[in-house]
């Protein structure tokens, strides 16, 4: 009998508010109904104990006095607010359903006084900062930028690569099966290449028949790589799921540590995306290449980086006025400012970010992140702010926009690209277009001396005869600008750069010498042996021989002399007029 009263006994359970016992089975239930109709004289001490904490936690974080639950005392609350204050953690639905252990019944709010009011504003605000609405508060505590917060998670929010991944290209609809090739994404920064993974990855995910693993080619090696592939091995055999590894800046990895990736992309163990912003075909190694299919992505254009930008306003609040409205009265959110854009500010965002969505989600983050503290600063100051807003304006972008640099590098295919357009400018004698890509490359950071280089070399190619003084013209600008250097030996260069495009232009001196490169290189059989009359004889044994015999020496002649110069096979080739099938 005493074992089945303890197992009895030990079934039951004491609710702590009403002290009954229960069954274990029971006493959730009975709790939520006792809790919510308990006493306020019966609570016990231990229920007002428990309930203290999140009660005013709720408080503190509302900032106003429920009806049904009250805050307690000053004292109280000060004492249970500088624990909260230090804590980062997130109010949770398990802080909102612990308010019904509040001591005081419903309608037995306390009335808080005008005096009350300021203090009780200093103790609930978790920061020292001033109250701002909801989103210019997640642009302040926000740990990361923009445009990673922002990063699209599916292809409708994936704007500016139609051409790309639009609804009815290939790629679209293997990615919509998830049938998923090798790819290298290739484009200028910010165009969507990482994206476009992250996008894979988060599919990937969805079906759970595929695992997405990422690396990094600036800080990853060669035993990174092949962990992942064992990982992705071992996947593949007990699981059968597949592995997508993305290689982010793969251009980085040498030709040997691409090697790595050969065999198993080969067979099927990974399917890699590697995402680069250099040409692949000097970047990739060739075999790794022909594994895989090649995606250009191209800048945003303005309009894709429109709907970008929109979506960001949207997603955090920001109110865009129309165009000439930029003086319209801020309507606040209760007592929270709101936060304004002007619609010239967002079209500047989207003109001179050149087509780097990273850059110009990133500068409209600084430029309302810097009005928010200065709405900040001016709220806290003994004269308040001078409107009940924040508004954004086109010269706060511009500021947060300034740009240090032109995208342009050095050794890369930007390199290449704007010195072929330089010269095809000046061979078509366009002078403007000329000094525009001249000035894409000094100011993107270019050596002028490799532009002097360059300019030699088109004043023989492609000015030649037709102005002998373009030559002594270039060179004198290769040696001024070895002279004084830059940024005082640009006009130089910009001087040269207009004389060789308003020059007269003949390529007769480069055809007909790339007709004796040609004649050389198609030639069959044995080279021709020099005439011997054209041979040098210093020895009484070469003229001997013959060298030098019948040879007609032209200014001892007063008229022309007859004498030929060309071998025998080529006599009478003209190489100005030749053409390489006349062999």
């Amino acid at each position: 009998m005493a074992t089945e009263m303890t197992a009895s006994s030990t079934d039951l359970v004491q609710c702590p508010v009403c002290s009954k016992s229960f069954n274990s089975d029971a006493i959730n239930n009975h709790l939520d109904i006792c809790l919510i109709s308990s006493d306020p004289g019966g609570g016990s001490p231990v229920v007002a104990e428990l309930s203290g904490p999140p009660l005013k936690k709720v408080c503190a974080e509302s900032g106003v006095t429920a009806a049904g639950a009250g805050c307690s005392s000053p004292a109280a609350t000060s004492t249970v607010f500088s624990v909260f204050q230090t804590s980062k953690s997130k109010p949770s639905t398990v802080s909102e359903r612990n308010g019904f252990f509040s001591n005081k019944p419903k309608g037995s709010g306390v009335k808080r006084t005008l005096e009350d009011e300021p203090r009780l504003d200093r103790q609930i605000s978790l920061s020292d900062e001033p109250s701002l609405n909801a989103a210019a508060r997640a642009l302040l505590m926000m740990d990361k930028p923009l445009a990673e917060s922002l990063r699209p998670n599916s292809l409708e929010e994936y704007f500016g690569q139609n051409k790309v991944v639009g609804e009815q290209t290939q790629i679209r609809s293997l990615l919509d099966s998830h049938d998923i090739p090798s790819l290298i994404l290739w484009g200028p920064p910010g165009c969507g290449k990482t994206t476009l993974a992250h996008i894979i990855a988060n599919t990937s995910k969805k079906r759970r028949t595929t695992r997405f693993a990422t690396l990094s080619a600036t800080n990853a090696s060669v035993h990174d790589v092949r962990e992942i592939i064992k990982q992705a091995q071992n996947e593949l055999r007990l699981c059968k799921r597949r592995t997508i590894l993305f290689i982010d800046e793969i251009h980085r990895f040498n030709k040997s540590q691409q090697d790595t990736f050969l065999p198993h992309v080969e067979c099927g163990t990974i399917t890699l995306i590697g995402a680069t912003t250099e040409n692949p075909s000097f970047q990739v190694n060739a075999a790794l290449l022909s594994r895989c299919r090649v995606l250009v992505l191209e800048k945003l254009s303005v309009e894709a980086m429109g709907s970008i930008l929109n979506r960001a306003v949207t997603a955090l609040g920001i109110k865009v006025l129309p165009r000439g409205e930029g003086d319209v009265e801020g309507q606040a959110e209760g007592d929270q400012p709101s936060i304004y854009m002007e619609q010239e500010a967002l079209d500047t965002v989207a003109y001179f970010c050149d087509g780097d969505a990273r850059a110009g989600l990133n500068s409209l983050q600084i430029a309302v992140q810097a009005q928010v503290r200065l709405f900040q600063s001016h709220l806290s100051g003994p004269d308040g702010p001078s409107e009940a807003r924040i508004l954004v304006k086109e010269d706060h972008i511009k500021e947060s926009l300034q740009r240090s640099h032109i995208l342009y590098d050095k050794a890369g295919e930007e390199h290449y690209n704007c010195m072929s357009a330089l010269h095809k400018s000046m061979r078509g004698s366009h002078e403007n277009a000329s000094l525009y890509w001249l000035g894409r490359m000094l100011e993107g950071g270019e050596d002028p001396l490799y532009v002097a280089r360059r300019l030699v070399r088109f004043a023989s190619e492609d000015v030649g005869t037709a102005d002998p003084a373009a030559l002594p013209q270039a060179v004198s600008a290769f040696q001024a600008c070895h002279f004084i250097g830059m940024p005082e030996c640009e006009v130089i260069l910009a001087q040269c750069v207009v004389y060789l495009s308003r020059a007269p232009k003949s390529v007769e001196v480069y055809m007909a010498y790339s007709n004796v490169k040609a004649c050389l290189r198609n030639h069959r059989g044995p080279l021709p042996p020099v005439p011997l009359h054209l041979r040098n004889a210093p020895t009484k044994l070469m003229k001997q021989l013959g060298y030098a015999k019948g040879y007609k020496y032209n200014p001892a002649f007063s008229a022309p002399v007859e004498q030929d110069y060309l071998p025998v096979e080529l006599r009478g080739t003209d190489f100005f007029t030749w053409t390489p099938s006349d062999l």
